[in-house]
């Protein structure tokens, strides 16, 4: 069967992979991946498995071969190891720095009349009452101050 893309490392490449895998130092993930480069190898002095072989020993999906493939012949050894960064965060933060700097200076101040400190819950409706958030958990509070402690 004729691969799309075919890897064929260089004798630098292969150096670094054994490495990766003989030392055995850095994530499991990015050392599974190693070791599918060194198996699926074509140049020489490379084994080139097929993929239903690999797969079955390692116990990983052909298509994950593949992608591991494509990564290594279209963005190099860093690419197929390692995990692509995020472009964006996860989520918007909903306290942004000016909203942090309110909750301390409000969390350092007075706290309400009738209670002797501030709890959490009564944090995150006040910088609902001030117009600072639209809403915020207790738990994002806890976090920030946690962060900011």
């Amino acid at each position: 069967m004729n691969k799309k893309h075919v890897v064929r490392l260089t004798s630098e490449e292969r150096t670094t992979l054994e490495r990766v895998v003989r030392v055995g130092k850095a994530a499991a993930r990015k050392i599974l991946h190693a070791r599918v480069l060194l198996m699926v190898d074509q140049g020489p002095g490379g084994p080139s498995w097929p993929d239903a072989k690999v797969s079955e020993v390692l116990e990983v999906h052909a298509n994950t071969i593949g992608g591991i493939r494509q990564r290594l012949v279209e963005q190099g050894v860093e690419a197929a190891l390692n995990r692509k960064k995020r472009a964006t965060p996860g989520r918007q933060q909903v306290l942004d720095g000016q909203a942090e700097a309110r909750l301390l200076a409000l969390r350092c101040g007075e706290p309400p009349e009738g209670r002797r400190r501030w709890t959490l819950r009564l944090l995150a409706d006040r910088l609902v009452e001030l117009e600072v958030v639209d809403s915020v958990s207790y738990e994002t509070v806890r976090q920030t101050l946690k962060k900011t402690s």
